[in-house]
């Protein structure tokens, strides 16, 4: 290859070296300016999240800090991981301008609603442990607390472990876009997914004992809705992917 067919080549690489870099600083200034004005909430952004445990601790006692920087560090903390799930769409955006260029058109259609799709599931996902599964496991875990034994957490490890939960369910409603991408890529069909239930069944138990806290009531309250959304899965499959159908038919066939 010739020095020009060598530089020739090269250009694009940086070129799209480039973009990447400018989709980045894109997005870490949409995060950054969502940031800057939740900074001056952290308090109050703190607050709210710990409402479902502070509305059932008893009279008289409160969350504790243990370190002594976690006062102002840990709502700060809070506000970034909020102003990135804020930011999200955003970002996706961003990812999705960066890589609609070398897609197919039919690829484009798809990939559109599954992003849109996969930032509402997720909202979805917190939305639903934060108003159900967090006062159902924090109402638990105070009535077992062995008498003499006051709850009085630490805010540090409270916020680790409410975005240990956020991330759990928040990817575990993301179930039918994966199930989606699979199907497109043509590793499985709609079909074979239903003919697995009786593993997905027992597969979502274990996922939910592995990421949940350990007691039972988490676990279920993530292991059902799995379930559900592998249900919904199959039927957005289905529906996103028409051509699986043809294969379901060759196979039947075979």
């Amino acid at each position: 290859m010739s020095g020009t067919e060598e530089s020739s080549a090269e250009q694009p690489l940086i070129a799209h070296l480039l973009e990447l870099r400018d989709r980045l600083l894109k997005i870490l200034y949409g995060v950054g300016l969502v940031f800057l004005p939740l900074m001056f909430f952290a308090k109050e952004l703190y607050a709210w999240l710990a409402q479902p445990l502070l509305s059932l601790m008893p009279v008289g006692t409160s969350m504790i800090a243990t370190e002594v920087a976690s006062p102002f560090f840990t709502p700060i903390k809070l506000a970034a991981m909020v102003s990135l799930v804020i930011a999200m769409p955003w970002v996706l955006y961003q990812i999705w301008a960066f890589v609609a260029p070398g897609l197919y058109k039919s690829e484009k259609r798809l990939v559109m609603p599954l992003m849109l799709s996969s930032t509402i599931l997720f909202y979805c996902g917190i939305a639903f442990a934060y108003f159900l599964v967090m006062p159902t496991v924090f109402h638990f875990v105070i009535k077992v607390a062995p008498e003499g034994v006051s709850v009085m957490t630490d805010i540090s490890k409270y916020l680790d472990f409410v975005l240990g939960i956020f991330i759990a369910f928040g990817l575990a409603f993301e179930t039918p876009v994966a199930q989606v991408l699979l199907v497109k890529t043509g590793f499985v069909t709609p079909a074979k997914l239903a003919q697995n239930r009786q593993y997905v069944v027992v597969g979502v138990f274990v996922i939910a004992a592995v990421v949940t806290p350990p007691d039972v009531v988490s676990q279920i309250m993530l292991a059902v809705p799995m379930y559900l959304l592998f249900e919904l899965g199959i039927i957005a499959a289905r529906i996103m992917v028409p051509e699986s159908r043809e294969v379901e038919r060759q196979q039947e066939q075979s």
